[in-house]
């Protein structure tokens, strides 16, 4: 053993073993003969570089000049101790604790034995190895030194506080035998990856549930460090283990409420979010967790007025339900269900205050819990082992909505009041969400209503054409857009077809859908050919424009809103449409063949100005028109005007269907995600002809003399068609139309009978000069025709052709 003294920064080193010291030999001119590892792992110098160099190469100079007076008081006195300052190989310096003893071997020959350990620099303090010892055992921290095949060697008492029984009870055992309710082969794993790279292993994580608290999670950080003897070799590991879980719980806090930021309130669906909220918290905060909505919420009403009384049942709708156990039903209520509670029991008195609730045994559940539902959910629950509880109001902008209920089980820790602050604050969250969903589920019903409104309340069967629509609104996040279609009966038999879209979502996009359906009514009535009514409406949406008198919203308003109006004839087998900005219909022929009708696409409503131009196509009899808005291709992937998305289009048009109204649901489930983000409108017509027996048409000469001939044809055609009783008002209304038509048009002069769901009259000139209904006075001697024959028909009117004009009437049957 050496004792150091005080020398320069220095300080006394405490005693050490022999063992643990560099013990080197040199002659007796001080030049080195041996040099062991332990020596060449202090200094770094290899043992060929210094054997048989002078000892004071290796000492800092200053110390190097004393090496004569040591060696001198040394034999003076048997032995020398002290401190020296060596240098490295490396050329730093380390302060080394010395001892010098004069020895000789059996043949006399004096050799100095040098004992060198390194010096600590700390100033005036020693530290032996029984302090040492009560440090380490008295240390809050636990600590444990295992052998290299993971027995406990030594354990300090800190140790026992993790479980696994008093430290001299471990000697010799492995921690799976010490504490069999951790993951020991993880931990185990650590010690042997630490035996054999020698690299530590600092601020290790586990968590599990120790011997000494097997009812709780409990987090530690660990450490591991790899021990060796003199000569390097390894010969254990020592490890560390501090609890952390308090700071692992605080941890798990904050991320559940990260999450329950992200997760929760993703739609605007308030079913959805209301499961969002019960994903969450299972199963890092509880068991089993049911959220119950106020029924009325759900349909995006108001909550409930004020508090239930004492006997009154509130029903509450499932919203959510989420469990730990996979496959095992906790509660009779589905998801959905109405669920039922007494205004006593825990849920409803936390609807009704506002107050959260914690109980931290339920056994048996108590019986403010036995009476609330039908069908055994308390025994159901006791047998699950749901006993700890919480009730938290689902509340915001100061209403209450509904309640969360979380359990968890007999294996869990009660619920805290940490943990009901943690369930308070993310339900707050969720509670927002909840509501914005439930206001957002009002709108878009106002919004959803009010467009029902505006569009056809079903399509009549035509004789001219079969029908078959199909609208889908875009999804709750993009909102309710302008879209809408038309079917409106014209004179001769005609229908015309109508679909357009209007930029933007909201009210204000429907208002303006609304707007522009009434004003294409109006101007159809007019029997306008197609490119006139689109350019009349680009007129309106410019005049409005500019007023600027759109409904407010945001991206909505008249200009840039597309239209297509085509209109079909069952007498010629034809339709002429045109477009304003709008897609091009498809047609797929009799024979299954599709392909898209070559409409010129003029500019959006209001844009530009320019004129519109219609096309007339024949189209065979049982052929498929499909009039369609943006919003049908917004899923499919685009390539140009005849890109995959219209394919795709085709495609589907062609794919076998028992009826029209099934092949429309077939191509909106093919082509429309099931969350659109933009409306989808279908409309689907298939053509019919009419029969050659249910019209007539004669061509007349430009004389007075014609006119009885004419009431004679009419008359023979109404026989034939068994429409006697309309005999005498059809001659009144030939006998005017042909009289007029020979007085102030000019010829050719026709003379048409189309028997559709009325008896249609129609007397074609080549005048564009149009007639107009006049009331004469007592007095006058003419003036009455177009007067009676207003009185005696269902409705009457003028329409233009390219060549002139056609007076028709209209009579109902029976």
């Amino acid at each position: 053993m050496v004792e150091c003294e005080e020398n320069g920064h220095y300080g006394r080193q405490a005693s050490f073993d022999i063992a643990d010291a560099a013990l080197v030999l040199c002659d007796a001119h001080g030049r080195v003969e041996s040099w062991p590892e332990g020596a060449e792992r202090l200094l770094g110098h290899p043992a060929a570089d210094v054997v048989g160099q002078s000892v004071t190469a290796l000492l800092a100079p200053q110390d190097a000049e004393r090496v004569p007076a040591l060696a001198e008081e040394c034999r003076a006195r048997g032995g020398w101790s002290g401190p020296l300052t060596a240098r490295r190989k490396d050329g730093g310096l380390v302060g080394v604790a010395v001892q010098l003893a004069l020895v000789s071997d059996g043949t006399g020959r004096p050799h100095w034995l040098v004992a060198a350990v390194e010096a600590l620099p700390l100033q005036g303090w020693t530290m032996s190895r029984p302090v040492m010892e009560r440090m380490l055992m008295q240390t809050p921290v636990g600590m444990a030194v295992v052998d290299t095949d993971l027995r406990f060697i030594w354990s300090n008492t800190a140790l026992e506080r993790f479980g696994g029984g008093p430290g001299r009870q471990r000697i010799g055992r492995r921690l799976r035998e010490v504490q069999p309710g951790l993951d020991s082969d993880a931990l185990e794993a650590q010690m042997r990856q630490v035996l054999e790279t020698g690299v530590p292993v600092i601020g290790h994580e586990h968590i599990g549930r120790p011997r000494s608290e097997p009812e709780q999670v409990r987090a530690h950080a660990m450490s591991f460090v790899r021990l060796e003897d003199g000569n390097g070799r390894p010969f254990g590991v020592c490890y560390t283990v501090t609890d952390i879980t308090e700071r692992y719980r605080n941890r798990q806090r904050l991320l559940l409420l990260d999450r329950a930021g992200q997760d929760i309130g993703r739609t605007l669906d308030v079913m959805r979010t209301a499961q969002e909220l019960a994903d969450v918290a299972v199963p890092d905060l509880a068991d089993f967790v049911a959220v119950d909505l106020v029924d009325s919420v759900i349909q995006g009403g108001e909550p409930l007025t004020g508090p239930p009384g004492d006997a009154e049942m509130v029903a509450l709708r499932r919203g959510g339900q989420q469990s730990a156990r996979e496959g095992i039903p906790e509660a009779v209520i589905g998801v959905g269900d109405l669920a039922s509670y007494h205004a006593w029991s825990p849920p409803i008195r936390a609807l009704a205050d506002g107050k959260s609730w914690r109980v931290e045994w339920l056994d048996p559940l108590g019986a403010e819990w036995a009476a609330d539902i039908p069908g055994g959910r308390r025994a159901r629950m006791r047998a699950m082992g749901l006993h700890t509880a919480m009730v938290v109001p689902i509340r915001a902008r100061g209403t209450t909505m509904g309640v969360t209920s979380f359990f968890r089980s007999e294996q869990g820790e009660p619920f805290t009041e940490d943990d009901l602050r943690l369930a308070e604050e993310f339900v707050a969250r969720a509670a927002l969400c909840v509501d914005n969903a439930r206001r957002y589920t009002r709108e878009r019903e106002a919004a959803l209503t009010l467009q029902r409104s505006l569009l056809p309340h079903g399509v009549l069967e035509q004789s001219a054409l079969s029908l078959a629509t199909c609208y889908r609104p875009a999804d709750e996040l993009a909102g309710v857009g302008g879209d809408w279609f038309d079917v409106i009966t014209l004179s001769g038999a005609r229908l015309a077809l109508v679909v357009g879209e209007v930029r933007g979502h909201g009210i204000g996009a429907i208002a303006t859908m609304g707007r522009l359906r009434t004003a294409v009514q109006t101007l159809a009535a007019l029997d306008l050919r197609p490119e006139e009514l689109l350019a009349h409406l680009d007129d309106l949406v410019s005049r409005v424009s500019e007023e600027g008198s759109d409904p407010p919203g945001p991206d909505t308003g008249v200009v840039g809103t597309s239209c297509l109006y085509a209109v079909y004839d069952p007498v010629g087998r034809r339709f002429t449409a045109a477009s304003a900005g709008h897609p091009a219909p498809a047609i797929v022929a009799p024979d299954g063949t599709a392909s898209f009708a070559e409409v010129p696409v003029g500019p959006q409503l209001g844009v530009s100005g320019l004129p519109f131009e219609a096309v007339e196509v024949p189209v065979k009899e049982g052929s498929v028109l499909a009039l369609y808005t943006d919003g049908l291709l917004a899923g499919v992937e685009r390539g140009g005007p005849r890109g995959p998305a219209q394919q795709r289009l085709l495609e589907a048009l062609t794919a076998p269907g028992d009826s029209l109204d099934a092949l429309c649901e077939s191509v909106i489930g093919t082509l429309v995600p099931e969350r659109p983000f933009d409306d989808v409108t279908l409309l689907l017509a298939r053509t019919r002809g009419l029969a050659p027996d249910r019209f007539a048409s004669w061509e007349l000469a430009s004389d007075p003399a014609v006119v009885g001939r004419a009431r004679e044809m009419a008359a023979a055609q109404l026989a034939e068609w068994g429409l006697v009783e309309l005999e005498f008002t059809t001659e009144l209304v030939v006998s005017e139309l042909v009289t007029n038509a020979i007085r102030y048009g000019t010829g050719p002069i026709r003379l048409r009978l189309i028997l559709e769901h009325t008896l249609i009259c129609e007397v074609c000139d080549g005048s564009s000069t149009s007639p107009y209904l006049r009331h004469p006075r007592t007095t006058d001697e003419g003036g009455r025709g177009l007067f009676l024959i207003s009185q005696f028909t269902h409705r009457w009117g003028t329409r233009y052709t390219t060549d002139g004009k056609i007076i028709w009437a209209e009579q109902l049957l029976g």
